[in-house]
């Protein structure tokens, strides 16, 4: 069979010989020893007498992540090149550094860590907001060869807690405050003090950045309190700095906790010559960005997977630049903020979620902003790919964009969904916008993108061997709903292990397919072009009348109204089909009802559009209209769980019934703005929903 794009031929030598196609990509970056082997596979045997495959990328290989990120591209004559933009509209605060700059940034503040007591093998907890400080301490933590364990900035003390607690670190990098959007500044003092106090292991240093919006005072130096400030000051007057310091490419390079929605968050152990190699690659392959010149914007937060791989790492590795952007999409000031950034510092490369879209689609649904602000005066020409990952996004939102991508931003500008997970550390699937970067032959003629399909995240990337599985683990025919898993070994970027718990990397990635697959966790299925499309959560999973349908599917259906921003859709009980689905939505544009009971018009509209979409037996136990009533983790994710816990204690007449709200959720206040629209909906109808479907489809 003769594979016709370059994105097929790259994915099927990855498949067949991985140790050749990655020992390749491996000569993209400096290795301080070579590495004796691409590949190493073995058994690994656990206390409790459980034995699973075990992977190593580039054994025997020595490697700064650092090095590679900063000294070697000024060792390369492009040390005047921008590295970092940083851009704080909650401040007002601008700067840039070249990377001449950013070395002399970081290889001093590594100087001071390692006077503070921090070496090799340490870890250290950053605990930050989206300031270039916060980059400095990554790459000097690295470049001693020490572990960062990026903690997002304003997170609760019990969960700060058990960071600190699970990680152990040396050492606290911190600020005196974050800024919270339009509500000003944090202190982190409090916080900090207070997750210290209640983890029974003690850091022995804290390094505070003060910043001018509100200090952190007095900093007590018997507790291990320091000024980053006075430190940094002292080192540059008296000469003091650091050499990056090379680790064997299995050593970590950092840890980065799941989000903890559900148990004790997980630590995801990143090793450092399999991050570089891979990241490296898919910088350029995947995201179309190879180097000076380019620019990328990634919307994100450092504390999160997507802020480690794509706002710090890779553009760094390329020698690219990359924006660091302190705001929201909205409310900083307003719903123009990422377009008036793409048009200043002229972004080649967007990547954001869905939900930041959706929030800029809920304050200006006429994209006024996007259209004739910057558009028409072809402010945002040097666009060329808007990437969109952290929940499923939805076509209404694809098409929407790539429409407006085609007429204002640059020739064949693309709209990208894309898939992946702190453990995976890069995209599992996407569509590629450089597929020949990963062909042998150089001078092979660029081939334009395989095709988009709205709805679908892509198609599988090299490195992850993506298969749909049902419950025994069984592979389902093509188009089939089922489990999302990937066979052994995952490419370079993706973790091997969790921090200190073998056992549970064990029991949650391998244990339920008995070691033949790593699960996801996502259900979804691969259609017959090999396009994946991530449908929900496993646990997301509705059954009705022993019918499986996706929360995702459902919610696709509901968004193609075109007065409808955003859906969250939930199952609730039903005594004849076991569940059915409930949709939370929030209109389009600034005015928004106050009734939580849409009117009748809208939700036949929105039935008519479920039917057709999924099927009549998908239909809608009922729908609540509200802004700002739909919670998220910091990261963008839906807590679905949070709003079908609600309606349960509604159906069960215990509405006011606290319910488990995680620690990572971004605003609190939208679980009591849901609780009061949940409410003011049973008054009306809860009577109803406790009747058979069947019953009340002839109310």
């Amino acid at each position: 069979m003769v594979l016709k794009h370059a994105q097929d031929r790259v994915y099927a030598r990855a498949t067949a010989n991985p140790r050749t196609f990655w020992s390749t990509q491996a000569e993209s970056i400096h290795w301080h020893t070579r590495p004796h082997e691409t590949l190493h596979k073995r058994k690994k045997l656990l206390k409790s007498g459980v034995s699973h495959d075990h992977w190593t990328w580039f054994p025997g290989g020595e490697v700064s992540t650092t090095y590679n990120c900063v000294d070697r591209h000024v060792k390369n004559g492009n040390g005047n090149n921008i590295a970092i933009y940083w851009d704080s509209p909650v401040t007002g605060a601008k700067e840039q550094f070249t990377y001449k700059q950013l070395l002399e940034e970081v290889e001093t503040l590594a100087g001071v860590l390692r006077e503070e007591g921090v070496k090799k093998g340490d870890v250290v907890l950053v605990y930050m907001p989206m300031v270039p400080t916060a980059l400095f301490a990554m790459l000097a933590i690295a470049r001693l060869g020490a572990i960062h364990a990026v903690v997002f900035g304003g997170f609760a003390p019990a969960a700060l807690a058990q960071r600190i607690e699970a990680s152990r670190p040396k050492a606290i990098m911190t600020a005196s405050c974050g800024i919270e959007g339009a509500k000003g500044p944090v202190g982190y003092k409090k916080m900090i003090e207070e997750a210290v106090e209640r983890s029974t292991y003690k850091p022995y240093k804290t390094i505070i950045w003060q910043r001018d919006e509100l200090r952190w005072d007095p900093v007590l130096r018997e507790s291990g309190q320091r000024n980053w400030q006075r430190l940094v000051k002292s080192a540059r007057n008296r000469g003091l700095k650091a050499d990056a310091v090379p680790v064997k490419s299995e050593d970590g390079l950092y840890i980065i906790y799941t989000s903890g929605t559900t148990g004790l968050p997980k630590g995801v152990v990143r090793t450092a010559g399999g991050h570089a190699v891979g990241l490296n690659f898919s910088i350029k392959y995947l995201f179309g960005v190879h180097g000076p010149g380019d620019v990328m914007f990634t919307a994100s937060d450092i504390g999160w997977v997507v802020g480690h791989s794509y706002i710090v790492y890779a553009p760094l590795l390329i020698g690219a630049t990359t924006v660091l952007f302190e705001g929201k999409p909205v409310g900083t000031p307003d719903a123009s903020t990422f377009w008036r950034v793409v048009e200043e510092y002229k972004v080649t490369t967007m990547f954001t979620a869905p939900t930041a879209l959706r929030a800029i689609r809920r304050e200006d649904g006429d994209n006024e902003y996007f259209e004739k602000t910057y558009g028409e005066r072809g402010g945002l020409k040097s666009l060329r790919a808007l990437f969109l990952a952290g929940e499923r996004s939805e076509p209404s939102i694809v098409e929407m964009y790539q429409k407006l991508l085609t007429k204002h931003c640059a020739e064949g500008a693309l709209v990208v969904d894309n898939w992946w997970s702190s453990e995976s550390g890069s995209p599992i699937s996407g569509i590629a916008l450089s597929a020949t970067a990963g062909e042998d032959f150089a001078t092979r003629q660029r081939e334009q993108p395989l095709p988009i399909k709205p709805g679908s995240a892509g198609k599988a990337m090299p490195g992850f061997d993506v298969q749909v599985v049902d419950d025994e683990g069984n592979p389902v025919e093509r188009g089939q709903m089922g489990n999302i898993v990937m066979s052994i070994p995952l490419a370079p970027t993706a973790f091997t292990m969790l921090w200190n718990d073998e056992e549970r990397f064990y029991r949650s990635y391998l244990k339920r397919f008995d070691g033949r697959w790593v699960d996801t966790g996502d259900a979804g299925m691969i259609d017959n072009d090999g396009y994946i499309s991530i449908m929900s959560r496993s646990d997301d999973i509705l059954n009705v009348a022993a019918h499986r349908f996706s929360t995702g599917a459902i919610e696709q259906a509901i968004t193609s109204h075109p007065n409808i921003a955003e859906a969250a859709v939930v199952g609730i009980p039903d005594q004849l089909k076991g569940h059915l689905p409930f949709a939370f939505v929030t209109l389009s544009g600034h005015q928004h009802p106050d009734a939580a009971v849409p009117d009748d018009d809208l939700f036949k509209a929105v039935q008519k559009l479920v039917r057709e979409q999924i099927g009549a037996i998908a239909s809608l136990g009922g729908m609540i209209q509200g802004k700002g009533m739909i919670p998220k983790t910091r990261s963008g994710k839906t807590l679905r769980r949070v709003l079908r816990e609600l309606i349960e204690n509604a159906t069960h007449d215990q509405v006011e019934k606290e319910v488990a709200v995680p620690s990572t959720i971004e605003d609190k206040e939208a679980v009591e703005v849901a609780r009061a629209k949940v409410k003011a909906y049973f008054r009306l109808k809860g009577k109803d929903l406790h009747k058979p479907a069947e019953a009340r489809a002839k109310l």
